[in-house]
């Protein structure tokens, strides 16, 4: 048993001592049952908020109007050094919930009225889907908590009012209940209900589909952020392809990312992509992104070629996508702006977009410019991109071999050398600040990238005779 999956159960334990129900719910009753490791654990009880942060007074009643706080987990200590990894990415609170139902949801997203309950049967039929609507006792099958296993709780210790091992077994994301009842309560749901249909590579009940088929164009009433963190998830839980298979086939791709969705049907040269169209191009390359990845090599590999389909043309000679990487810097910026990504990851993002292409140059470049290009913030994301780029189109990686030989080959003092000459040392030399500072330093810099100056004389020489100063008679050359 794991230090989280331990607190968890001990926070069942207290519960059940002061006479309430307690038990696992949700996601971790699912993974527990599949044999996973939780992300995290949740508990649900018929112990009022109030009543739940007598017994802890750790608690932190995050939301408590609808019945949930949280029990931070203890802080580690040097004795739980040997089960470190399980708190690494792991648990740091437990979600306490009140049995509760829940009475109308004019946003969209929060009940209008929650009335507490003492009957579990009734508090997991608000829930989403069936998988995630079962509860655990786990301290049925080792009331001493000496041992648990995954096993155990496939069997007699798990409360299923709803149908989810059934469904757990059949490989299907079913709503509990109507399903149009339930995406009226949170749209984000229909997000939820293909995140978790391609995580487990699992089909969604038809009923569930017809009804995000039917109601897709109301999540524009989740906020940006919300659609944000659900896309990534889809998009680094390493069944990317899938994901957006099914947001294209439930209506959802049009609505959420509509720059996704046209590049459906844009042709690309045979040549260079004997893959398919656009959108073929850009699910290959999702297909390749492993579980974890980070979110902004994700986000870069979606939409590396957002430009194309507002720039195809059929030239005379072939198909063109005259400066698509221009058109979709923009489009990308736009996306991530209004997807509420901070500033760093959008940066990030964009540079992947707007870089992405400058690969096939790598072998022309002067010295200069290479190792600029090299030493690029997060340059390990543009390599990766490269390499997914060219493994689903024409698959060769020449490009991606050179910059990669040239990136370990190249000392790391080489590519971000320290500068020999500075701002002051311009100013001693009898130039005046401006704008032309920039330039000088520019041209030291390359002239020192490119090995034509290895010293601070022989760099202000380079200075002098590029950029002579008026009224300054220069010194006589160095030695050096």
């Amino acid at each position: 048993m794991t230090a989280a999956q331990q607190f968890a159960t001990d926070i069942v334990r207290t519960l059940r001592s002061h006479g309430f129900q307690a038990y696992f719910n949700g996601g971790c009753v699912r993974d527990l049952i599949l044999g996973r490791e939780p992300a995290d654990y949740d508990v649900s009880t018929d112990a009022t908020p109030q009543q739940v942060m007598r017994i802890f007074p750790r608690a932190l009643a995050v939301g408590a109007q609808f019945g949930v706080v949280l029990v931070p987990c203890p802080t580690k200590t040097a004795e739980d050094a040997e089960d470190a990894e399980s708190f690494e990415g792991r648990t740091t609170a437990v979600e306490i919930a009140t049995f509760r139902s829940d009475v109308g949801y004019s946003d969209g997203r929060h009940p209008d009225e929650v009335r507490f309950t003492k009957d579990p049967r009734e508090d997991v039929q608000r829930r989403d889907f069936t998988i995630n609507g079962m509860l655990l006792d786990p301290l049925a099958a080792d009331p001493d908590g000496s041992r648990s296993a995954s096993s155990e709780f496939a069997t007699g210790n798990v409360l299923d009012f709803v149908g989810g091992r059934e469904d757990l077994k059949a490989g299907l994301i079913r709503a509990i209940g109507e399903p149009s009842r339930r995406f009226a309560e949170d749209k984000l749901r229909m997000l939820r209900a293909v995140r978790f249909a391609a995580r487990f590579g699992y089909k969604i009940e038809l009923a569930t589909f017809a009804a995000i088929q039917k109601l897709a164009p109301q999540i524009h009433q989740v906020s940006q952020e919300r659609v944000r963190e659900e896309l990534t998830k889809m998009l680094t839980e390493g069944r990317a392809r899938l994901a957006f298979l099914l947001l294209d086939e439930s209506g959802l791709l049009r609505e959420v990312l509509p720059e996704i969705s046209a590049m459906k049907g844009v042709e690309q040269p045979q040549q260079f992509h004997p893959e398919g169209d656009v959108f073929v191009h850009t699910l290959l390359l999702l297909e390749k992104l492993p579980a974890g990845c980070s979110k902004t090599l994700a986000w870069g590999a979606l939409l590396h070629d957002v430009g194309k389909p507002a720039t195809f043309r059929v030239a005379p000679d072939r198909i063109r996508f005259d400066g698509h990487v221009d058109v979709g810097v923009k489009i990308a910026e736009a996306i991530c702006r209004r997807l509420r990504f901070s500033n760093e990851e959008t940066e990030q993002i964009v540079s992947l977009v707007d870089n992405h292409m400058r690969f096939a140059q790598v072998r022309q470049m002067n010295e200069s410019t290479l190792k600029k290009f090299l030493r690029m913030p997060k340059f390990d994301e543009h390599l990766e991109v490269h390499r997914l780029d060219a493994l689903s189109s024409n698959k060769i990686l020449d490009f991606y071999d050179y910059a990669r030989e040239r990136l370990e080959s190249i000392p790391p003092e080489a590519i971000r050398p320290r500068p020999l000459v500075s701002g002051d040392d311009l100013i001693a030399a009898g130039y005046s600040p401006g704008p032309q500072f920039k330039e000088i330093l520019d041209a030291v810099e390359d002239a020192q990238l490119e090995g034509r100056v290895v010293s601070h004389e022989a760099a202000m020489d380079l200075v002098r005779a590029e950029f002579p100063t008026r009224g300054v008679p220069p010194p006589p050359p160095s030695s050096v």
